[in-house]
């Protein structure tokens, strides 16, 4: 059974404090005002991922409203990001838009069973420099594949690795369609400069705008003036007769298998085909967990909200397991459309229900004007957006003020999703920064031998060492800490082991201390552990370790310890002496 606790919390919630007219009144224009900003990327998304753009719309419509409603967070939008692109478009080349489907039912499946497990919290400690590093690389990569449509240029399928693609771009230079530059650039500048200008209208809606009505009017007005169009690039079929641009329908359902595979045919639904997506459907998932649960953080602090990372991912994972069976691609949480939405207004997940209605009534309404959009102006919109996502103030302020180590992890995760994808780069950066973490505390970790009085008129007697153990004692720390009560000094009887800052213990570091009383015991030598919690006795205590009369012995603190020691000096006195006397733990 679903746990109910983590379903629709943020509905739950919203509708537990009252839900009024002005409520109303407030998620209506947010929602309409969203939806008007999400129309545009949904179709520029879905194309750059490889599928007619009716699928970006549909993905909206469906994932965006279940996942608002099933979510965990009160203003997330939902639906198709540029993050996917690099991830999905390699799938839809492989698979085609069966294989994309199939792959995102099964990413749905991973993200609810996330949930489920209550992995929200784990996802959220994805470090900060593996983020942005693979972020930036994913936006290097978004506007490389942009270059191809803004360009006018005759690249043919994209395919490969980035370098092989960025080669192929560069052969194709001579081949550059001035009208479709044109109107790339056009697009471009009204991105960047209407912001400028007007505010409430969202720029990127007034750039298509124009670039659309001055290609149209220049093809008009000029002869052999063409440029490539929605309309153009894409067909479809129904009832026989064939259409050009979106189709004017409503999301129908149909089995994501049957879906045309990379061969035109039917998608396999068999035991191979579910094997091989299983790798991209995992990616998906794990980019969708971590995005979904960042924008929710990023909203949180903007709109003074709290989100439920566990409920966002069931959210999700509903979501993307729906979306599908009506032509839907995975979707995420897209921040850029989420703080339009808190901007706007946004004061319940309902705003983004109304966010994917008005995508839907444009769909039927507007599909024959939206086949106008000319392609260049799409690649000019997803040009800014791989900008804004690359986050290059944030990557360059990582680079001059964060330690070595974490700008190597950084250098790291940037480098490897561009040359190869994003699903090694965060593996292997997440990798790199807890392999970092662990030398950090190792460094951290330590054992020293104190110089102290014993009591306020003596010093400490040569027969006693007292040696500060700090930090855990885990695999590498152990050795380093225990290791250095290596040699002693003549005549030595007792060793006291301050244990009171030693937060955690291992199986590694209670090896260590097995080795370390052997070595003791071998060498007549006492040994006293003092400060150790509750906790740390008990884990002592299962593996055998316990206190010897005379040769092991516990204490509560420092002078407690050193009375101990004392009595057992005496225990010792008759054992044989050494010069030196080495003690190695491990």
């Amino acid at each position: 059974m679903m746990r109910t606790r983590h379903f629709a919390t943020a509905l739950r919630e919203s509708l537990r404090h009252g839900y009024d007219r002005t409520r109303l009144r407030a998620d209506l224009l947010a929602g309409v005002t969203v939806g008007i900003v999400a129309l545009p990327l949904a179709m520029a998304l879905a194309i750059a991922s490889g599928v007619p753009p009716q699928h970006g719309l549909y993905t909206v419509v469906i994932a965006g409203a279940v996942i608002a409603l099933t979510g965990g967070s009160r203003v997330n939008i939902s639906g198709p990001t540029a993050a996917f692109v690099v991830v999905l478009l390699p799938i839809t080349q492989k698979f085609g838009l069966g294989g994309l489907l199939l792959a995102s039912v099964m990413a749905g499946v991973i993200l609810l069973a996330m949930g489920l497990g209550r992995l929200g919290r784990f996802i959220e400690l994805v470090p900060y420099p593996v983020t942005i590093g693979f972020t930036a690389g994913i936006g290097v990569v978004i506007a490389t594949l942009q270059l191809k449509d803004f360009l006018g240029l005759d690249v043919g399928a994209s395919q490969g690795h980035f370098l092989s693609q960025l080669w192929a771009l560069l052969q194709a230079l001579p081949s550059l369609h001035w009208q479709d530059c044109l109107i790339g650039l056009l697009t471009l500048a009204v991105l960047l400069l209407w912001p400028r200008w007007v505010s409430r209208i969202p720029g990127h809606l007034a750039a298509l705008l124009v670039g659309s009505v001055a290609a149209l009017l220049l093809t008009r007005w000029l002869p052999g003036f063409e440029v490539a169009t929605i309309g153009s690039r894409f067909q479809y079929h129904i009832g026989g007769v064939i259409g050009h641009g979106i189709p004017p329908l409503l999301p129908h359902f149909d089995w994501p298998w049957r879906f045309s595979g990379a061969d035109g045919k039917a998608l396999a639904l068999d035991f191979d085909t579910v094997q091989a997506l299983l790798g991209p459907a995992f990616a998906i998932a794990m980019l969708g967990a971590i995005e979904s649960l960042l924008c929710a953080v990023v909203a949180d602090g903007m709109a003074g909200t709290r989100h439920d990372s566990n409920g966002e991912l069931i959210g999700q994972g509903l979501g993307n397991i729906v979306a599908p069976f009506f032509g839907g691609i995975p979707a995420t949480a897209a921040i850029a459309r989420t703080a339009t939405n808190v901007r706007a207004g946004a004061v319940s997940p309902l705003a983004a229900v109304i966010h994917a209605l008005v995508v839907l009534g444009a769909m039927v309404s507007l599909a024959g004007l939206l086949g106008y959009i000319p392609m260049a102006a799409l690649a000019a919109l997803l040009l800014v957006v791989a900008w804004n996502m690359s986050e290059a103030r944030h990557f360059v302020r990582v680079i001059r003020i964060a330690p070595g180590n974490d700008i190597l992890v950084l250098l790291t995760c940037f480098g490897l999703t561009v040359l190869f994808d994003m699903v090694i780069a965060v593996t292997v950066g997440i990798g790199m920064a807890a392999l970092l973490f662990v030398k950090r505390t190792i460094d951290l970790t330590e054992g020293r031998l104190v110089e102290r009085p014993l009591l306020p008129a003596e010093q400490m007697p040569e027969q006693v060492a007292l040696y500060d153990i700090n930090g855990p004692l885990f695999f590498g720390a152990a050795h380093k800490a225990l290791g250095t009560l290596m040699t002693v000094t003549p005549g030595l009887r007792v060793v006291v082991l301050d244990m009171r800052d030693v937060s955690l213990v291992d199986m590694t570091g209670l090896v260590a201390l097995e080795s370390l009383i052997e070595a003791a015991r071998r060498h007549h030598l006492g040994l006293v552990f003092c400060g150790l919690t509750p906790r740390l006795k008990v884990k002592l205590r299962r593996i055998g370790i316990r206190k010897q009369r005379g040769q092991l012995e516990f204490a509560n603190n420092i002078d407690e310890g050193i009375e101990r020691a004392l009595n057992m000096r005496d225990a010792t006195a008759t054992a044989p002496t050494h010069a030196s006397v080495t003690i190695r733990a491990g």
